[in-house]
């Protein structure tokens, strides 16, 4: 089952960046941001009963963190700013715990931080002016 889990959230990543990227909504940061959110939150709640049966009450903290940093982004985002640097920070922060754990669950977390990549790109490319 957990093989499968990885390559579901790339097939989910794929289709919701290339939707974005393709027809280019005006919310497409905050569609990018939602969308990891929730990609993220299906992984983990996928992963959950084997990482349950595996680590006990670590699971929490082992699937807690990614939909943590997921969270902040969506947060952040009544601040332009801040919303730019959660981006980046999530993207670091879940790349960061998937490469940790990438013997285990952790890759199954990797495929999101193109989305949050893809958001922060957004964010500090030139704005075009009319």
């Amino acid at each position: 089952m957990t093989s499968s889990v990885p390559l579901g959230a790339l097939a989910a990543v794929l289709a919701v960046g290339l939707l974005l990227l393709i027809r280019r909504p005006a919310g497409a940061q905050r569609l990018a941001r939602l969308a990891g959110l929730a990609i993220t939150v299906l992984v983990a709640a996928a992963l959950t009963p084997w990482t349950v049966q595996d680590s006990g009450p670590a699971a929490s903290f082992l699937l807690g963190v990614p939909v943590l940093a997921a969270l902040g982004p969506v947060l952040a985002e009544r601040s332009e700013r801040l919303a730019e640097i959660a981006d980046v920070v999530a993207a670091v922060v879940i790349g960061s715990w998937g490469l940790l754990l990438a013997l285990g669950i952790g890759v199954a977390f990797l495929p999101v931080v193109l989305l949050y990549l893809l958001s922060a790109t957004w964010s500090f490319a030139p704005r075009k002016q009319a």
